[in-house]
C-alpha cells in the first residue's frame, strides 16, 4: 500500500471518488480542476488568475500587513543587515509603498508580489501565506541532491526517485506517463546543466528567488535539495525547493543529464504538476473563492475574555499559560521515506511523535532524533526526554549524537529550554535566552490595559506575569516592562524595545544536578534546516557549552551556518489580533482592521533572542559556522542510520 503524509491522505480522501483529473462541465476555469488533487500548471493558473484585482482587498490586506510589521522586532535591522546576511537587506516600508502603488491585473498577481517580497526577507518567522493560493504546491518527479562521488561533488537526480515517487498518490506518475515522459530513467543521473546554467548556479538562483525561510544563503541552498525528516512519527522525504515550489507559476524545467550507465548527455524538459495540499472542496470559481479565499470563522482573532467571534472547535482560554512558540513551517510536500532508507536499528523505549532513540552497533553512541519541539504538551515532552536519556544510560552509551535534520516545525520554546536544561543539569542555571519585544505605542497600550484588567496568563502573552527578570525573579503583576520603553539605535534608527526578559517555563520532572552525559562527547548535527526553537536549542548548546556541531550537505566551497531560522517567538495574525481585542483596543487608530480574506497566514517575529556571546546582537544576525562540515555521498544521503554511523566515528 502506498504511504504518504497524513495531510496528503486527508486531501486525497476528500477528493471526489479519487478522480485524478475532473471532467466537470460547470462554467468557470476552476471547474476544470475541481475534485482533483493534481492539476496541470496551465489549468491551475487559469483558475487562480480568474479572480480580478480588488483595490478594497488590497487596502485591507496591506493595512493588516503594515500594522503587523509595527510589532516586528527586526525591521530596523533589515535596513542594513550584517555579513554574511547582507543580501536580504530590505527597506520594508519602501516595499510596502511600492506594492501599494503597483497596478495588478489579478488578485493572484497582487498576493504573489506581496508573498515574494516578504519571502525575500528570508525569515521564516515572518511570512504572508494567503490560503487562496498556497494550498497548491508545484512538484517534479526528479528532486535533486548534491553528492560527492570519487572525491568530486556534483548535482544528481535523487537515486531513490522511483521508490520515492511510488509513494505519491495515484495520478502523479500517470500524468507523466500520459505525456510519454520516462522520468524514471533519470534516477541517479548526473546533472550537467539546469535551464542552461551550471547546476550549482541554478541552485543559487532558486535559493535566492524561491526558498526563503533562512537568512543564510548556504542553508537556503541546502533546502533546494531533497532530504529526510520526521513527519509526525513517520520518516519522510521532502522534495526540496527545486522540485517542490509554493506560489509558483513556473510550468517546466529543462535539464541536461548523464543517465546512469551512459556516457552521452541528453536534454529533457519535465513539466511541474500542482498538488493540492490543503484547503476545502470546490466545484467552480465561485465556490473556490467562497471556500478557500473569503473570510470566515478563524480568519481573525477573538476577545479571549468573552470568546466573541470565537470559531467553533476552539475554547476561550487554555487551562494554563499560553504557550510561547518559536514555530517554523514544515513543508507540506513530505512523502514517506522509502523503506530501504529507513533505520533498521531497533527503536529504544516508547518512541514518540517528536523523538526517536537508538543505540548504534558500536554500543558506545546513543542517537536521539529530534523531529520537532512540538510535542502534545510540555509535560509529555519532558517525560519523553527523561525516558530517552534514561534508556540510553541503561544501554551504557558514553557518547550522545543528536540529529536535528529538517527540524522545520521548531515548536514550543519551553520544550527547547527544558531539553537544554536537562542536558546541562540544574546547576547550570537558566537555559534559555534573554529576549525583548517591540515596544511600539500600541504594544505599550496593550500592556497597560492588560495590567489594569489583571489579565491572567492564559488569556494574553503580554501580562507581566508571563516573564522573569534576567536575575530569574518574576515580574510583579503591575510592572509595566515596556513603559518607559528602551530606545536603541539600530542602523541609525531609534527603535523601541522592552527591557530584557527571560522565559518562565514550568518543569514537571526533576532536573539532574549535573549533565547526564559529558557534553564534550556530544555531537549535534543537521543540514542547516533547523528552524526556530531548533535553532535556539542548537545555538544554546554551541554558545554555552561549545558543543561540537556538524553540518551535512550544501554547495562545495560555500559556507553554511548550522542554525537556519533563529528569531525567538512568533505571533501569527490571529494571535496578534486576539491580543489587541482582549486588551479592548480594537478601536484604537493604531490597531489593524479585521482581515477580509480567509485563513490567510500573516506571521511575524514578535520577540528577539540575544546572543550570549554578544548581548547586543540577536542570534539571528550572528554568524556561527559549524566546527565540522561533510558532503553527502550515495551511501549517506537520505539514509539516517548510515549518517549516524559515519558521524559516530570521531574525526
Amino acid at each position: 500500500m502506498r504511504s504518504f503524509s497524513l495531510f496528503f491522505v486527508q486531501v486525497f480522501l476528500a477528493s471526489s471518488a479519487f478522480i485524478v483529473f475532473s471532467t466537470a462541465t460547470t462554467m468557470g476555469p476552476c471547474s476544470q480542476i475541481s475534485g482533483s488533487i493534481f492539476s496541470p500548471i496551465p489549468d491551475l493558473l487559469a483558475c487562480l488568475k480568474s479572480f480580478p484585482f480588488n483595490e478594497t482587498l488590497r487596502q485591507n490586506v496591506l493595512s493588516v500587513v503594515s500594522r503587523t510589521f509595527d510589532f516586528y522586532t527586526f525591521e530596523s535591522y533589515y535596513l542594513d543587515l550584517p555579513a554574511p546576511f547582507q543580501e536580504s537587506t530590505t527597506d520594508i516600508r519602501q516595499e510596502l509603498s511600492r506594492i501599494n502603488a503597483t497596478q495588478y491585473a489579478t488578485d493572484y498577481d497582487f498576493n504573489k508580489d506581496l508573498y515574494q517580497f516578504i519571502n525575500s526577507l528570508n525569515d521564516g518567522h515572518t511570512q504572508w501565506l494567503p490560503n487562496c493560493y498556497v494550498i497548491w504546491e508545484n512538484l517534479l518527479p526528479i528532486p535533486i541532491v548534491s553528492l560527492e562521488v570519487n572525491g568530486t561533488q556534483n548535482v544528481y537526480v535523487v537515486p531513490d526517485a522511483v521508490q520515492f515517487v511510488d509513494l505519491i498518490p495515484n495520478g502523479f506518475e500517470e500524468f507523466y506517463s500520459n505525456l510519454g515522459i520516462d522520468w524514471a530513467t533519470l534516477a541517479g543521473a548526473l546533472v550537467t546543466s539546469i535551464e542552461g546554467m551550471d547546476p550549482y548556479t541554478y541552485v543559487d538562483h532558486i535559493a535566492d528567488t524561491v526558498s526563503g525561510n533562512f537568512l543564510d544563503h548556504g542553508v537556503r541552498v541546502n533546502s533546494v535539495f531533497s532530504s529526510y525528516r520526521l513527519s509526525g512519527s513517520s520518516w519522510s522525504q521532502k522534495f526540496g525547493d527545486f522540485a517542490g515550489r509554493l506560489f509558483s507559476s513556473t510550468e517546466n524545467v529543462t535539464l541536461t543529464v548523464v543517465p546512469n550507465g551512459l556516457a552521452a548527455e541528453e536534454t529533457v524538459t519535465i513539466p511541474f504538476l500542482a498538488a493540492r495540499m490543503g484547503g476545502s472542496a470546490f466545484e467552480d470559481s465561485a465556490s473556490y473563492w467562497a471556500n478557500n479565499c473569503a473570510a470566515g470563522d478563524g480568519t481573525n482573532g477573538v476577545d479571549r475574555r468573552t470568546g466573541s467571534n470565537e470559531p467553533s472547535g476552539r475554547t476561550t482560554s487554555t487551562p494554563s499559560r499560553l504557550q510561547f512558540r518559536g514555530a517554523g513551517r514544515a513543508p507540506a510536500d513530505g512523502i514517506g521515506l522509502p523503506a530501504t532508507l529507513q533505520p533498521t536499528l531497533p527503536e529504544l523505549g516508547d518512541n514518540t511523535a517528536v523523538l526517536k532513540v537508538y543505540t548504534l552497533p558500536d554500543n558506545e553512541t546513543g542517537v536521539i532524533f529530534v523531529g520537532s519541539f512540538d510535542d502534545a504538551s510540555d509535560s509529555e515532552f519532558q517525560n519523553d526526554v527523561v525516558a530517552a536519556i534514561q534508556v540510553l544510560q541503561s544501554a551504557g552509551v558514553t557518547r550522545l549524537l543528536i540529529d536535528l535534520t529538517n527540524n522545520l516545525v521548531g515548536g514550543v520554546i519551553c520544550q527547547g529550554i527544558f531539553f537544554h536544561s536537562y542536558l546541562a543539569g540544574s546547576d547550570f542555571g537558566y537555559a534559555g535566552f534573554q529576549g525583548a519585544i517591540q515596544a511600539n505605542q500600541l504594544a505599550q497600550e496593550i500592556v497597560t490595559e492588560d495590567i489594569a484588567d489583571q489579565l491572567p496568563v492564559d488569556l494574553s502573552f503580554y501580562p507581566p506575569a508571563q516573564w522573569l527578570f534576567v536575575n530569574g525573579t518574576a515580574l510583579l503583576d503591575n510592572f509595566n516592562y515596556v513603559v518607559p520603553d528602551l530606545t536603541e539605535k539600530v542602523n541609525g534608527v531609534a527603535d523601541s524595545f522592552s527591557i530584557r526578559l527571560e522565559d518562565m517555563c514550568p518543569f514537571y520532572v526533576p532536573i539532574p544536578a549535573s549533565p547526564p552525559f559529558e557534553l564534550r562527547y556530544a555531537l549535534f548535527y543537521a543540514n542547516g534546516n533547523c528552524a526556530s526553537t531548533c535553532a535556539q536549542f542548537a545555538t544554546n548548546m554551541y554558545e554555552r557549552h561549545n558543543t561540537t556541531i556538524a553540518v551535512f550537505g550544501g554547495k562545495p566551497g560555500l559556507d553554511m551556518e548550522y542554525k537556519g531560522m533563529a528569531g525567538y517567538q512568533v505571533l501569527v495574525w490571529t494571535d496578534l489580533d486576539s491580543e489587541i481585542k482582549t486588551a479592548g483596543l480594537k478601536g484604537d487608530p493604531l490597531a489593524p482592521p479585521d482581515l477580509h480574506v480567509g485563513y490567510s497566514y500573516m506571521r511575524h517575529n514578535w520577540r528577539t533572542a540575544y546572543s550570549w556571546l554578544d548581548e547586543k546582537t540577536p542570534i539571528a544576525f550572528r554568524s556561527e559556522l559549524p566546527q565540522l562540515r561533510f558532503p553527502y555521498t550515495k551511501d549517506t544521503y537520505m539514509n539516517p542510520q548510515n549518517i549516524w554511523t559515519y558521524a559516530s566515528v570521531p574525526p
